[in-house]
């Protein structure tokens, strides 16, 4: 039996300056939107053209926004609604952490659905070149909550060579903010550029966004079996957890999506989304 490794004491704060401190989780928020918005750049001219560069370059505002109000307002209504009705002013403090994924996934939903209404793109068309780059913030995301030492996993067993111990958390556990960056961000990034690299699944509207979703839902449950649930929510009926559950709907959407996607007309170069 080897012993357990133990958590590297990071510092949550990657930067001061005077007064100011800036987070590694605030910069994982960064570099995910800047690093989005280039590759966007690129797949957009993919045939067939969904949208025109400076398309691109607008829509980094509206992401930016569903991002930070969706994963927010999520996080509020899904996991702790009852207290954020007793402390509303709290719901603004979102340096004191709190977003919620499913969340940031609807409010990005909402600016594709508005932004392409728009600017008449196809809606289907535009959301699978922004999937596509969705699970490489996920990675940046979950290393952020690992510097953090948030989100840890739960009681690991003895044999188990990479189990960790945590500062103030009692047994040594699994090292779950990894589990989820290496198969929401890394695996999921990587399934997702290899399918957008064919034109014939290019011209599928939906069909990587179906990908997402439903790719998301399954790395997301797997690994809801090794993260410790939130105290103040615990497990509901059969186990499940709130991620688990909330993955439910989108592994419902997703497949609903990929069928869609062939049931649909290809995509032409910058059509308008069908209403």
């Amino acid at each position: 039996m080897s012993s357990p490794l133990y958590y590297p004491n990071f510092d949550p704060v990657m930067l001061h300056i005077g007064p100011l401190s800036i987070r590694w989780y605030a910069m994982a928020y960064i570099a995910a939107l800047l690093a989005g918005w280039f590759l966007v750049r690129r797949l957009v001219q993919r045939e067939p053209v969904v949208a025109t560069v400076t398309q691109v370059d607008d829509f980094l505002t509206w992401a930016t926004l569903g991002v930070i109000l969706g994963g927010r307002l999520g996080y509020v209504c899904f996991y702790q609604p009852a207290y954020y009705l007793t402390h509303p002013l709290q719901i603004i403090q979102v340096w004191h952490g709190g977003m919620s994924f499913h969340g940031g996934a609807l409010g990005v939903i909402f600016a594709l659905i508005i932004f392409t209404r728009y600017n008449r793109l196809s809606f289907l068309g535009f959301s699978d070149r922004v999937t596509t780059v969705v699970p490489m913030g996920l990675g940046f995301g979950r290393l952020a909550n690992f510097i953090n030492g948030e989100l840890v996993g739960r009681e690991a067993s003895d044999w188990l060579p990479w189990r960790m111990i945590y500062p103030g958390v009692e047994g040594a556990r699994h090292p779950s903010e990894l589990y989820e960056c290496f198969s929401e961000g890394v695996l999921l990034f990587f399934i997702m550029l290899c399918l957008i690299q064919c034109k014939a699944i290019r011209e599928r509207p939906g069909f990587l966004s179906g990908v997402f979703l439903l790719g998301y839902a399954m790395a997301r449950s797997v690994c809801e079996l090794f993260r410790e649930p939130d105290a103040f929510l615990g497990y509901f009926a059969f186990g499940l957890t709130m991620g688990q559950i909330l993955c439910i709907p989108m592994a419902i959407a997703g497949i609903y999506f990929i069928w869609q996607s062939y049931q649909l007309p290809k995509l032409q170069n910058l059509t308008v989304s069908e209403k």
